[in-house]
């Protein structure tokens, strides 16, 4: 499995009582660890048994120190060194439960950091003939918004499953190369559906919001129709999550609608990256499309049981597994 990433980060990991704006607060905890959406995929897949390698630009100083860090955690990592300086996600998670993620722009990609990006992105598909790719993340300045679809492009023509986690313009992009699966989250979904519309109607490169608002009205029905709307628009499947409400398939002429197992949530970060991750890798074994779904849910709600983002253990997923519900357009219909 290779998983890509050009925008990854430092994330610095704030525990508070409570999150007052405006005021002087006093940490009651405070952890600084590799972070970004590619490394929570990674930092996943590579615990419930895959071999994922990391192919990622790391800028400046602060990335090699990155790099040096994940290799040391276990991970294969191809590293592309560019200019800049690494970026910090700052992450402020409250006692009673709330989240609230500050995530820097990033160092720009120039078009000399691209061309190596994807250099060693090529070499290392022809190297390793994987049989999933995944690109997720945000893009950082500079990089063109349909960098993943030359990812995506890339990965058919050497016959890999490729897998797109992003929003907005990047999305959209994916899209018209013809992406295996999308998995957005209901923000992300509706923004690069907006984004299709035409320019300037949706965010920009950077991260889209990765909230959704699960007290808003038919979440289900809005996840199942921004699903069909994806593949409409070029991908072969789409999973489009919707918090703790679920998460919906389209693939082909199907559609499937998934509630996720009730868990007490102790952090929600990486909970999407944890999902992705559980995907590709019931892929790989050759489990078909809803039933790698229906493990990548099962990872996703383990994940957010456990203090560190991602974090997740094969037999506590084996066991969320048998809660994870699925039921086809039809079922839900009759």
């Amino acid at each position: 499995m290779l998983i890509l990433g050009t925008n990854l980060t430092q994330d610095r990991i704030v525990r508070l009582a409570t999150l007052v704006p405006g005021a002087v607060l006093r940490a009651v905890t405070v952890d600084t660890v590799p972070g970004s959406k590619p490394v929570n995929v990674a930092r996943a897949a590579r615990a419930l048994g895959g071999k994922p390698t990391l192919v990622a630009n790391y800028p400046g100083v602060e990335g090699v120190r990155l790099a040096d860090l994940l290799t040391e955690g276990g991970l294969a990592v191809v590293a592309v060194r560019t200019a800049g300086t690494l970026r910090t996600a700052t992450i402020v998670l409250e006692g009673h439960g709330r989240t609230t993620v500050i995530n820097e722009p990033g160092p720009p990609l120039d078009d000399a950091g691209r061309t190596a990006f994807l250099d060693a992105y090529v070499d290392t598909l022809a190297g390793q003939r994987p049989q999933v790719v995944v690109a997720s993340g945000s893009l950082p300045p500079g990089a063109p918004a349909d960098l993943y679809a030359a990812v995506v492009r890339l990965a058919v023509e050497h016959g890999a499953i490729a897998v797109v986690d992003a929003g907005g313009p990047v999305l959209a992009a994916a899209l018209r190369a013809g992406p295996a699966l999308v998995k957005p989250n209901l923000a992300e979904a509706e923004s690069a559906l907006r984004a299709l519309d035409g320019p300037g109607s949706g965010p920009g490169v950077t991260d889209a919001v990765e909230e959704v608002d699960e007290s808003g009205e038919d979440v289900a029905g809005r996840c199942a129709a921004a699903a069909q709307a994806l593949v409409a628009a070029g991908a072969r499947a789409a999973l489009v999550s919707g918090g703790r409400s679920g998460a919906a398939l389209h693939a082909g002429d199907r559609s499937w609608w998934f509630t996720a197992p009730l868990v007490t949530v102790v952090n929600p970060v990486g909970a999407g990256d944890a999902m992705v991750a559980g995907v590709a890798v019931a892929l790989e074994r050759g489990q078909s499309l809803p039933e790698a779904v229906r493990y990548g849910i099962a990872t996703a709600a383990d994940s957010v049981r456990r203090p560190g983002p991602a974090e997740v253990e094969p037999a506590a997923v084996a066991a969320l597994l048998e809660a994870v519900r699925s039921q086809s357009e039809a079922e839900l219909t009759s």
